[in-house]
């Protein structure tokens, strides 16, 4: 008991989340009850996670794109996800600046984080993002459809054609395309 007590993760404090989220004191603590309803020990592991994410894509297998996910949420590498590590993900996608929301998807990409995006990278997430939507797509996409999807991504995104996507190529073709634009600003009023 006495152990079980010691091993719990203590959060923040709430002036420090407010400071460094976009989020009201109100909303603050009922993303915190939340939280601790389905983490009664503050923490959340990978493999917790992935189960917890896969209940919203039951048609497919999401274990490898919630894999990718949760290392982005996971700021500071450790393995698992604190409050902390959770509200201030969520606060830059849910109201952060674009800026904000294109450095976080970016990161998501940048699998081995070392500032670029690889054809390599960007062909797992891509099937990991088709195998996630699994049976639901109809007709079925072919097989192909993942390097395709990566293909078109590059001739995009690839501006000096290095074979790599940096940060900046990135950020100035995604602020050009009206459609990413406009998706960026989906989830602004949610909670």
């Amino acid at each position: 008991e006495l152990e079980l007590s010691a091993s719990r993760h203590q959060p923040e404090g709430l002036e420090e989340l407010l400071a460094r989220t976009k989020f009201t004191k109100t909303e603050l603590q009922s993303l915190y009850r939340g939280f601790k309803n389905e983490c009664p020990s503050g923490l959340v592991d990978e493999e917790t996670f992935k189960l917890i994410y896969s209940q919203f894509f039951p048609q497919g297998d999401a274990s490898t794109y919630a894999h990718f996910l949760f290392d982005a949420f996971d700021a500071d590498g450790n393995g698992a996800l604190c409050f902390q590590d959770f509200v201030v993900g969520l606060s830059v996608l849910l109201r952060g600046t674009v800026q904000q929301k294109l450095k976080w998807a970016f990161n998501l990409y940048d699998i081995n984080k070392d500032g670029c995006i690889t054809k390599e990278e960007m062909l797992e997430i891509m099937k990991s993002i088709y195998d996630m939507m699994g049976r639901c797509t109809n007709p079925p996409p072919r097989d192909t459809a993942p390097a395709e999807h990566v293909e078109l991504f590059f001739q995009k995104m690839d501006r000096n054609g290095d074979g790599v996507v940096t940060f900046e190529e990135f950020l100035e073709t995604c602020q050009k395309d009206e459609d990413i634009m406009s998706s960026m600003q989906i989830f602004e009023d949610v909670i």
